[in-house]
């Protein structure tokens, strides 16, 4: 489990929970700003001192591998698991490049050291500051509420009137300064995935043109150099998108915090002084306690906590409730005062204190006291307005009117449904749509009137305007499980299987959508929309959550992912029956068979071939041709092996400022997201050996030495590894591929011309006319 959410409205509650969560945000940003601090150093270091740079490789290299990204919520995407990888990857390649080593150029301070110390300094520096002030306004806060409480009930109404006004404005500045802080928090911890790795790219780059193998190293690395940048570019999408919800939601709950309370377990809750009785000569005391109470079981709990003294926690009480009573300003000398009586300490009554008199009157309601307002703790439920959206016949004319447009007039337009129209324009081709007279009239498809941005804005805002998103809240959670976990494979069939969950209308419209989407994706290298943008753009839309909570808004990356799912496997979704035992046979919480670990490196100096092209080097090298079939080459271009670095507004693909110069094939912009398709970071899975990557189904004894990653079944632990001629194979175990370039397989399979794989424990053969890579453990040869 990573960092928890710091949700807007608990910035209102300041509960010693949230401030608790707060301080393991700032404990995060320390860590990486010390870490950074670290990584300076040492770049510096292989600038000045070129005998030492053995050294100072080692010493980078262990900080790579030791550092890991720490993540928001309780999954992380495919993209943000190679990033983190990433780290440990760039450590193994500078221990393979020890013995190669030359003296680096002055580009190491442009490339590496400034970027790390503007981030350091523009970005970390600015949250301390923020924490600056938060930490000032808080004191000063509480401080003057003390003051302000301590007030004698019998000053000028004038005085206490101004007092109070006074106290509000501190109070709502402090929220201010408080919601600014927590969104601060939570960007610089998503924005440091990308802004720290783009300069470590950039690093290893310059690197290679420093050493006398350097152009073979580049061409072993450039593929894998290609994946994290478009890595980084999905996760940096996803991160814009997230962070304009983010906004959004923070805009919604400052104009109005009581409307967007999350669900409480309590009835009531927040903070309240509580009056200890000291003996006669000393009097009393007040201390703030955060007070809890279940209605339905009169359970009240309290607990101390004090802000300025770092947040110290106190030992909780527990009681329950038999009677509660408002106290007038002629028995005590404060306001605001109630007392509680508990029923399991007879003779026992509390004086509690509220912080204003309208939380008085909402403890009192809540505690079943006088005076009770009606005023509810929990989130008001906005009703919906009349004349919405529906799914309707009027709603399939509008979407196939849009879409018939859409793809008449801009299918190649750059930045199709990215770039927004004008919304009072927008706004009225909507209202004549969902007009039935006006909607007939119109002629989307030869008016020059409307725009293509304005179509596709109004389509979009249809489908966000629908009483409930298309993909519907009962399934939103089932939706997003997959995306979380699981192979490629196991990922679409229960997308599958769950579209056709979905009521028959819900799906149909789905359906269209989908196929249009397809289509938009195939002119990417126009229109510059790839599936991954596509993902961005209609995951908030076809996917929004029930209830609008930071860590809803988390999940936005994961609800864009099973939209590129759908537009990737479009025709077997929608014009396929899913596997009817999908529930058995597609467990999203249990792991895929495994397959044995790939390696890396050959033994010696020169590095082998990311595994991410090993299937291109296959179909190259089995044959024996430069110009494979299209249907033959991988979702990544051939091309892009051979294209030139990207710079970061090439990876972005789209138009806008800084991104003018992008690739000139364009064959990148084509590669569907790493989410669906097999990539590097399940190779770099395989490698760690606290999870071994291949577990067969039946357990095979050990042998007592074995020259595979690890023990072979007893049918095959006298098979020699090194050379396997061409013949034919048997499956002894079943094998469940998770790379593309793998083949899947059921016992007693027949695998034909079965010949030794450059990778160590694979072999390749041929399975019902596919040519892929076989665990040379799982077979026995014939």
């Amino acid at each position: 489990m990573g960092l928890q959410p710091l949700e807007f409205s608990d910035c209102y509650l300041d509960s010693p929970w949230f401030r608790e969560r707060i301080r393991a945000h700032e404990a995060e940003l320390e860590r990486t700003n010390k870490f950074i601090k670290e990584l300076i150093k040492d770049g510096k270091n292989l600038i000045a001192a070129t005998k030492s740079l053995s050294a100072a490789q080692r010493k980078f290299a262990h900080s790579l591998r030791d550092f890991k990204f720490e993540f928001i919520g309780d999954a992380e995407t495919d993209d943000e698991r190679c990033i983190d990888a990433s780290l440990r990857e760039f450590s193994n390649f500078l221990k393979n490049l020890e013995e190669q080593r030359e003296i680096m150029a002055l580009s190491v301070t442009e490339t590496l050291i400034k970027p790390l110390e503007k981030f350091r300094k523009e970005q970390l520096g600015a949250v301390k500051e923020e924490k600056k002030k938060f930490d000032k306004e808080t004191e000063k806060n509480y401080s003057l509420i003390d003051k302000h409480l301590n007030l004698s009930a019998k000053k000028k109404d004038s005085h206490l009137q101004e007092a109070d006004v006074q106290v509000e404005q501190t109070r709502q500045h402090f929220y201010e300064l408080s919601l600014e802080y927590v969104c601060k928090l939570q960007e610089i911890q998503e924005r440091k995935k990308f802004e720290f790795v783009e300069p470590m790219l950039s690093f290893f780059q310059g690197m290679f043109a420093f050493y006398h193998q350097g152009h073979e190293l580049a061409k072993d690395f450039n593929h894998y150099k290609m994946e994290l940048q478009i890595n980084i570019q999905n996760t940096r999408t996803r991160f814009e998108g997230a962070r304009s919800e983010v906004e959004e939601l923070m805009r919604k709950i400052r104009q109005n915090p009581r409307d967007h309370q999350r669900a409480s377990p309590f009835t009531a809750e927040g903070y309240l002084y509580v009056q200890e009785k000291r003996p006669a000569p000393f009097g009393s005391s007040w201390v703030k306690h955060y007070c809890m109470y279940r209605k339905a079981a009169k359970k009240f709990n309290m607990i101390p906590f004090e802000h300025r003294s770092g947040g110290k926690l106190g030992d909780g009480e527990v009681f329950f409730l038999k009677d509660c009573t408002r106290r007038h300003v002629d028995s005590i000398d404060r306001r605001f005062c109630f007392d509680v009586e508990a029923a399991d300490r007879p003779g026992v009554s509390l004086t509690m204190q509220a912080f204003s008199e309208e939380e008085r009157k909402q403890w009192l309601e809540a505690l079943g006291g006088k005076e009770a307002l009606f005023h509810s703790f929990n989130r008001a439920i906005i009703p919906r307005p009349e004349g919405s959206a529906q799914l309707d016949q009027m709603g399939f004319t509008i979407l196939r009117k849009c879409i018939s447009a859409v793809e008449t007039r801009g299918i190649n337009d750059q930045g199709l449904y990215r770039v927004v129209g004008v919304s009072s324009k927008v706004q009225r081709l909507l209202s004549m749509l969902m007009d039935v007279k006006t909607c007939n009239e119109l002629d989307l498809e030869n008016s020059v009137d409307w725009e293509v941005k304005t179509i596709t804005s109004a389509l979009k805002h249809y489908l966000r305007s629908l009483p409930e998103p298309l993909m519907t809240y009962a399934l939103h959670g089932d939706f997003i499980v997959p995306a979380k976990s699981g192979s490629p494979e196991s990922r679409v069939n229960a997308i599958h299987f769950l579209v056709h969950k979905l009521p028959e209308k819900n799906k149909e419209m789905l359906d269209i959508l989908v196929k249009h989407l397809t289509n938009v994706s195939n002119h990417s290298k126009q229109n510059l929309m790839t599936v991954a943008n596509l993902g961005v753009v209609f995951g908030p839309t076809l996917m929004r959550p029930q209830e609008e909570t930071v860590a809803a808004i988390m999940d936005l990356k994961f609800q864009n992912i099973v939209v590129e799912i759908l537009i990737e496997n479009h025709e077997k979704i929608f014009r396929t029956l899913p596997d009817a035992t999908c529930p058995e046979t597609v467990s999203l919480s249990a792991s895929p068979p495994n397959a044995p670990p790939r390696q890396s490196k050959r033994q010696g100096q020169r590095t082998k071939r990311p595994v991410a092209v090993y299937n291109l080097c296959l179909e190259l090298e089995d044959g024996d041709s430069p110009n494979p079939s299209k249907e033959d080459t991988p979702t990544s271009s051939l091309d892009s092996l051979s294209s030139p670095p990207l710079t970061t507004a090439a990876v972005h693909g789209l138009p806008g400022p800084d991104r003018n110069h992008l690739v000139a094939d364009g064959d990148w912009a084509s590669t569907a997201s790493s989410q669906t398709r097999p990539s590097m970071v399940q190779w770099l899975n395989q490698q760690c050996p606290a999870t071994p990557a291949c577990s067969p189904a039946v357990t095979p004894p050990s042998p007592k030495s074995s020259p595979l990653p690890f023990s072979p079944p007893a049918a095959v632990a006298d098979k020699p590894p090194e050379s396997v001629a061409s013949r034919k194979a048997r499956a002894v175990y079943p094998c469940e591929a998770e790379h593309s370039s793998e083949l899947s397989f059921e016992i007693g399979a027949i695998f034909e011309d079965v010949q030794t794989s450059r990778e160590p424990g694979w072999l390749e053969g041929t399975l019902n006319g596919k040519r892929g890579l076989i665990p040379q453990n799982y077979v026995k040869l014939l």
